[in-house]
């Protein structure tokens, strides 16, 4: 592997991401662009991450009972097959890269400054109409794909906005939608012919930020305070962003 420092800043990323309930896909793409990995490749190492990391977030909200697809199934009827769809558009480097950048500094100030919620000030999820679920799943979907992402970084802080349900309902119910749209946009980007050049080193990724995942998931909520690490979070993902965009430009 010739870049090993990769092994340990994909753990960290996984690390924080995941204590947070998204799976990091966005910076996982901007650190391998900023690397030079291919860019044809990137994109799909980055969605095998976040399957990686978000397969258990969900494996654990399930087996806590968080997740309720009678409240979750609107959210992903369309953004499965909308992720899919962008997943088979082709944008050139610098407007992919851009666009990117302009996504990671979006999911930076959201995150920065999200108050935490309360069970006072969370609304029911009935009462947010189903059409409007169905349309936030489906653009939110065809964006995650297009950009190569789960989308719980344009996902979490919408259902918060239109107050779909209690912060840790929305968390759960981000983790489920990352990894379906993940799995939706990586069989976008396959049906294609894109291909995995390297199968060893997305396989060592898979492994740093599986282990990342799997601390952050367990020990990161429990020892570190959610504002620490949203704040550790955001100041990341937003200096990868403005460099993205300003490289680029």
């Amino acid at each position: 592997m010739e870049n090993p420092e990769l092994f340990l800043i994909f753990f960290a990323v996984a690390f924080l991401y995941s204590s947070i309930g998204f799976g990091g896909g966005s910076s996982y793409i901007a650190i391998l662009a900023m690397y030079g990995i291919d860019f044809e490749a990137l994109r799909l190492m980055a969605l095998l991450c976040n399957i990686t990391v978000v397969s258990f977030s969900v494996s654990y909200y399930t087996g806590r009972k968080m997740i309720d697809m009678s409240d979750t199934w609107p959210l992903i009827m369309l953004s499965i097959p909308f992720a899919f769809i962008g997943g088979r558009i082709e944008l050139s480097k610098t407007v992919f890269l851009i666009t990117l950048g302009m996504v990671l500094v979006f999911a930076s100030i959201v995150i920065f400054f999200k108050r935490k919620s309360s069970a006072e000030t969370s609304a029911i999820s009935d009462k947010t109409h189903i059409k409007t679920k169905v349309g936030v799943g489906a653009g939110v979907g065809f964006l995650s794909g297009l950009v190569g992402i789960g989308g719980g970084v344009f996902l979490s802080p919408i259902l918060h906005l239109i107050r779909w349900n209690s912060a840790k309902r929305i968390a759960a119910a981000s983790s489920f939608f990352i990894m379906v749209n993940s799995m939706a946009g990586l069989l976008g980007r396959f049906s294609r012919g894109a291909i995995i050049p390297d199968w060893s080193f997305a396989i060592l990724l898979m492994s740093a930020v599986f282990l990342g995942g799997q601390v952050g998931m367990r020990l990161g909520t429990q020892i570190l305070s959610e504002l620490i690490v949203r704040r550790l979070t955001s100041v990341l993902i937003f200096y990868v962003g403005v460099k993205l965009i300003f490289s680029n430009i």
